[in-house]
């Protein structure tokens, strides 16, 4: 299945609480969408990583995904290594995404930064003709979007450029919380973590705000670019 857009995550949950607003606006305008989750998250204090498979599940189904799998990396140890590589760049080659969407360049989560630069090195290497990669036993061809982001995370970081989600907060909101063991949620208030806290989903949509309000919207989500961008009109930048 072709993609128009295509999120690499280090974990189930980060492409929501990241960049879910913008992978919905695009949806509703046609667009196809997915997201390849890089770990499990294993590690994560609450819940199963089955819990969190389902939570996925529900999430994409929330957002109207046309595919979300899971690459089953070691969450918290996976490296930039080949193995990895050629992992990433078989779902690249799979999905052949016009434009690639990755974890933030620096955060709060080791696992984050690892995986904007895995995500970024697996999308050059996923262009070249002399790496061979095989999905159910077929070579695959080459492929290398023609675009790549980066959304914000816990860390603030200033972003380059920020998408109008004011029409899907709602949308954004239901996909975070169908996460149901990881935040806030009073049937399960044990053991705290940083990110159950309620104040943690207070930040997620002040920034929101502070984001929609520097473009003249409502609600907003940040990107920052590898490379600059450039346009054809002045017009695309309205």
């Amino acid at each position: 299945m072709k993609l128009d857009i295509l999120v690499l995550a280090a974990h189930p949950d980060d492409a929501e609480l990241g960049c879910s607003g913008t992978l919905a606006s695009h949806i509703a305008k046609g667009y196809k969408a997915g997201v390849v989750d890089f770990t499990r998250g294993e590690l994560g204090t609450r819940g199963t990583p089955n819990d969190r498979e389902n939570e996925a599940k529900e999430a994409a189904e929330i957002l109207g995904l046309s595919v979300r799998e899971n690459l089953a990396l070691e969450d918290g140890f996976f490296q930039n290594t080949r193995e990895s590589q050629l992992a990433v760049v078989r779902a690249i080659r799979k999905f052949r995404p016009e434009i690639v969407l990755a974890n933030a360049v620096s955060d709060r989560h080791p696992d984050h930064s690892r995986g904007a630069q895995l995500a970024f090195d697996a999308c050059f290497l996923a262009g070249l003709i002399k790496v061979e990669t095989k999905n159910d036993g077929e070579l695959q061809q080459p492929w290398r979007p023609k675009a790549f982001y980066h959304f914000l995370q816990s860390q603030f970081i200033e972003p380059d450029f920020v998408v109008n989600i004011s029409d899907y907060w709602d949308v954004k909101m239901r996909s975070i919380k169908a996460f149901k063991t990881q935040f806030h949620n009073p049937q399960i208030s044990e053991p705290e973590t940083y990110i159950s806290k309620p104040a943690f989903l207070q930040m997620v949509e002040s920034r929101a705000i502070e984001l929609g309000h520097s473009v003249g919207a409502r609600y907003g989500e940040g990107f920052t670019v590898a490379r600059r961008p450039g346009v054809n009109s002045l017009f695309d930048l309205i």
